[in-house]
């Protein structure tokens, strides 16, 4: 395990979980923009969470994993926000991680337990939350994420339009 590493040079591992946190902006951020206000409280089944407490649970996601890179591991159970307010924190804590790996602090941990934990399980998520705006009936365009542009460092609402979506 990699403890307080410190790169002089741009590290591929780092600079790759920069770009899945880029990625999972440009896809969540699809995801959230435009649903209306009832998909925030949507329920598929008795025992599922909604929406908005999927989207809290991604931000605490994000706070866990800058608490193991900084070393100092802290999970909370956020009770969800308003829609608007808690896609705001969801890419708000995508951007302190981010920025926390764009500088040069020593990792905590290996990139790799960061991807395999916090990260992966919040791109399982991102893609919860894209399946439950089409059983809500809130329907949003597929697209061909292939050619999307998706920039290292692009991880707040602000994205690129899509380069080819289709129904």
């Amino acid at each position: 395990m990699l403890r307080n590493v410190r790169f002089s040079e741009v590290d591929p591992k780092r600079e790759l979980l920069r770009h899945t946190l880029a990625t999972i902006a440009y896809r969540g951020g699809k995801a959230v923009r435009g649903a209306p206000a009832s998909f925030a409280s949507f329920k598929a089944g008795e025992s599922t969470r909604t929406p908005a407490g999927i989207l809290a649970h991604v931000g605490d996601l994000f706070d866990w994993a800058l608490s193991i890179a900084k070393g100092a591991q802290e999970w909370h159970d956020s009770p969800p926000l308003e829609w608007d307010r808690e896609a705001a924190r969801f890419f708000d804590t995508l951007g302190r991680f981010d920025a926390f790996l764009a500088s040069d602090a020593p990792l905590a941990c290996s990139a790799e337990q960061l991807f395999q934990g916090p990260i992966a399980d919040a791109l399982t998520h991102v893609g919860q939350l894209t399946m439950l705006r089409r059983l809500a009936g809130a329907t949003m365009k597929s697209e061909n994420y292939f050619g999307a542009d998706i920039t290292s460092g692009r991880v707040g609402a602000v994205q690129t339009a899509p380069r080819r979506e289709f129904e």
